[in-house]
């Protein structure tokens, strides 16, 4: 995975926008981006159209912001999608088709 790229427009819910695989040891600047993000704004726009692979790793870290505040996961590619179907975890995260309809459905 490269660097995830964070971009917060202002006055708007901050966008991580991680690209390639996520795996556990990809996963460590990400989840580092990902808790301050959210713990700075109350809530999170995951653009995972980058997203080419997933594991475990990547499914405990959303899990984990999903508890701690507004998570939105935005476009998520076909692996990403599989990897929540899989679990069920599609049933209560929120996940929208596209970055503009995430952001248009965060709460900061």
């Amino acid at each position: 995975m490269t660097s995830p790229e964070t971009r917060e427009p202002a006055g708007a819910v901050p966008v991580l926008a991680p690209h390639g695989g996520v795996d556990i040891d990809a996963l460590p600047p990400l989840q580092a981006q990902a808790v301050t993000a959210l713990a700075q704004h109350g809530a999170l726009i995951l653009d995972a159209s980058g997203i080419e692979f997933a594991d475990s790793s990547f499914l405990r870290l959303v899990l984990t912001l999903h508890d701690q505040g507004d998570l939105e996961i935005a476009n998520p590619f076909y692996p990403v999608q599989r990897l929540l179907h899989v679990v069920g975890a599609d049933t209560f995260l929120n996940r929208c088709p596209t970055l503009e309809a995430a952001q248009q459905a965060s709460h900061p």
